[in-house]
């Protein structure tokens, strides 16, 4: 029997010119970004047929691998209940259900259960389905809420009634699906996003009955560069418009008893500036950079002094300690921390009698404070897992110091035992002498030797710190011999806000070169080898593998990288693409010559050139609104057309998912499970 041989499509090739500053590039695939052109659709059906041919030897593999990830999940989970107003709120799933189901209680658990939103229902007959931005009247009779049956984060407000169960007819489209409540109860603000970029721009007040045409903007923001929002303060106090950048941030305040009332401005922006705060009695708190606290501090100013002179330091600056976050109660003040890369949570009573950190003893963990919404309590709620112990929601009682452990994840598999388990926290050295730290886990009794294969994962912008926490589908890859490692590269906040800014505008290549540092030292370490080493990355972190791939392709056998943003410098041009001006304090403006050279130097697919690349699986959603599909597919066609190797080079676009991937609870998992048979494949393991 003569097997078929199978090829990969080809892209037909329409030369364009794109110039500025005096150079010329030309993109011979930029006609895929033609959504609604039929070619584009054929072209990426037609890669979605090869991979299913290619990888048709896996199917049964990906279904077990799925069936196994999903085993170890406690289907009939629960949320750990949160008190608000009057009413525990919690979050449950049932049985061979993939959404999940809101429900509440009243004043006690023994109460009956009310059904906010059953999702699955909600879900019928949508190939993508989201609830987001639940928001209930301080009378506790309606909710707000918003959906997304396109995967395009563009969110239909609604209203339901919760004494009569009836979702009244009124419905905001173009929104980001959050609202809140002024304490009158019928009025309702929340922000619009526009159209065609999809930046959030405009807060708007909704009148409950009134049509939605008649809603009254309230703020719009001017600026391309900065996104709206609007929330409530923790004391109910205020309603709070604020406006963000990735340098600085602005904010108005309105009393929530006065809905109809003008909003004050708090302290105007200022380039380089960023602030965020919370109200306690006759103060703000706020954690500002201001007077350059690159780390941040914190500084308190009275409720009608809120201009930026009155500010007054109550925590300086420190330079080895990151201030992330504060949540505040009747009798203490709780601060979020990183220091040395690892989490810390600072009690602090008002009264100065108590300052003190709760105890975390592993090498490397993520510690959190969860959902605290009330303030005359002291019992605070935290999060704490790490890379072998599975999640925990501890009720911690600051004034007695005891805790009480209200859940730990359940992991489904009576084989597990996170004793068999060890995670480690290793440092490599930078090409500029850096030390980069990495968290690392594995099964015990793995030997170093060069042999074992290594999924090195890292996302490395924005100052999105990715922490070392645990996971049960990973399981499938430690169980079968890999090792898993967190790259804490710069570009990230592990080390700090310096360790950011080390990995963005014209040092972004430092996050490149931190990655491949990481994989040069797990190499020398005898962790692995080339031959058994895989790098993993997603979006931003997508840019990362495309980078990694032009500049040191010969260090890995496989990549799977997950809506990449790949085609760097025509993107940040275009400032019609949703996120684009928002982001010019993170790439640089590429319509100035510096950053465009320096974009250029690094944007992964106009570094694509003749050459062995390893194997690659990349993946992408048709309806992305942050990495548009056709970043992926322009970067997949040019691989196909350059590459000099044999390697196998997938592409698969889901059709009906945008950039969180598919829907569902469960189906999230069949990704996984793609990704895993691809490297597991790689490496020869086939079950």
């Amino acid at each position: 029997m003569i097997k078929e041989e199978i090829f990969p499509p080809k892209a037909k090739k329409i030369a364009k010119e794109l110039s500025i500053h005096g150079d010329t590039r030309v993109d011979n695939y930029f006609w895929l970004n033609e959504r609604e052109n039929p070619e584009v659709v054929k072209y990426l059906e037609a890669e979605n047929d090869y991979n299913e041919k290619m990888t048709a030897h896996t199917k049964q593999f990906q279904v077990d691998l799925f069936e196994e990830m999903k085993s170890r999940i406690k289907e009939d989970d629960a949320s750990v209940p949160y008190k608000l107003n009057g009413y525990w709120y919690y979050v449950r799933f049932e049985v061979g259900k993939g959404y999940p189901i809101y429900a509440r209680k009243k004043e006690t658990l023994e109460a009956e259960e009310e059904i906010l939103f059953d999702c699955n229902q909600m879900a019928e007959g949508h190939a993508y389905f989201k609830l987001s931005g639940l928001s209930v009247s301080p009378n506790n009779k309606l909710v707000s809420f918003g959906v997304d049956t396109v995967s395009r984060r563009k969110y239909t407000i609604q209203i339901k009634n919760l004494e009569t169960g009836e979702i009244l007819p009124t419905k905001i489209e173009t929104t980001t699906g959050g609202s809140t409540w002024a304490n009158d109860n019928k009025t309702l603000f929340y922000t619009r996003k526009d159209e065609e970029t999809l930046r959030s721009d405009k807060i708007y007040q909704h009148i409950l009955g009134e049509d939605p045409a008649n809603d009254i903007l309230v703020y719009q923001e001017e600026d391309e560069t900065f996104n709206a929002y609007v929330y409530k303060s923790k004391s109910k106090k205020y309603i709070i418009i604020g406006s963000s950048s990735t340098m600085s941030d602005e904010y108005r305040i309105l009393d929530a008893d006065q809905p109809r009332g003008d909003f004050k401005l708090f302290q105007e922006r200022v380039r380089g500036v960023e602030y965020g705060f919370s109200h306690f009695e006759d103060h703000f708190y706020i954690i500002t950079n201001k007077d350059e606290a690159q780390n941040f501090k914190l500084m308190k100013t009275e409720v009608n002094k809120t201009a930026s002179e009155y500010w007054e330091e109550v925590i300086p600056h420190r330079e080895d300690v990151l201030l992330e976050d504060m949540d505040i109660f009747k009798n203490y003040l709780v601060l979020s921390e990183r220091y040395n890369g690892l989490n810390r949570i600072r009690i602090m009573s008002w009264d100065n009698q108590e300052d003190y950190y709760l105890p975390f003893d592993n090498e490397t963990y993520t510690a959190y404070t969860g959902t605290n919404p009330d303030f005359d309590t002291n019992i605070l709620r935290y999060g704490y897992n790490s890379l072998t112990t599975p999640a925990s929601v501890i009720d911690f009682d600051m004034k007695t110091k005891e805790s009480e452990v209200k859940k730990e994840q359940e992991v489904q598999d009576p084989n597990f035992n996170k004793e068999n388990y060890l995670s480690e926290r290793i440092w490599a050295t930078a090409q500029d002498g850096t030390k980069i730290p990495m968290s690392v886990v594995y099964k015990k009794g793995i030997q170093r030797d060069g042999s074992n294969p290594v999924l090195q994962y890292a996302y490395g912008s924005y100052g999105h710190t990715t922490d070392p926490s645990f996971s049960t589908s990973r399981l499938s890859l430690l169980d079968r011999g890999f090792i898993f490692v967190i790259a804490h590269i710069r570009g990230g906040e592990y080390l700090g806000r310096n360790w950011y800014e080390d990995g963005k505008m014209l040092t972004k290549r430092n996050t490149f070169t931190d990655f491949i540092d990481c994989s040069k030292y797990l190499i020398e370490q005898k962790y692995t080898s080339a031959k058994h080493l895989y790098a993993m990355g997603g979006s931003a972190g997508g840019m990362l593998m495309g980078g990694i791939l032009n500049m040191a392709p010969q260090l890995y056998n496989g990549v799977i990288a997950a809506v990449p943003f790949v085609d760097v410098v025509t993107t940040m041009l275009d400032d019609s693409i949703p996120l684009t001006t928002g982001e010019y304090d993170e790439w640089g403006n590429p319509n100035d010559k510096e950053y465009y050279e320096y974009m250029k130097s690094y944007s992964p697919y106009d570094n694509v050139v003749a050459q062995d690349y390893p194997n690659i699986l990349v993946t992408t959603g048709f309806h992305d609104s942050q990495v548009q599909y056709w970043e992926p597919a322009k970067w997949v066609a040019k691989l196909r057309e350059l590459k000099t190797d044999e390697n196998k080079l997938l592409f698969h676009t889901n059709m009906d998912a945008g950039h969180g991937g598919a829907s569902g609870r469960f189906e999230a998992l069949k990704e996984v499970a793609e990704d895993y048979a691809f490297i597991l494949d790689l490496e020869g393991i086939k079950q």
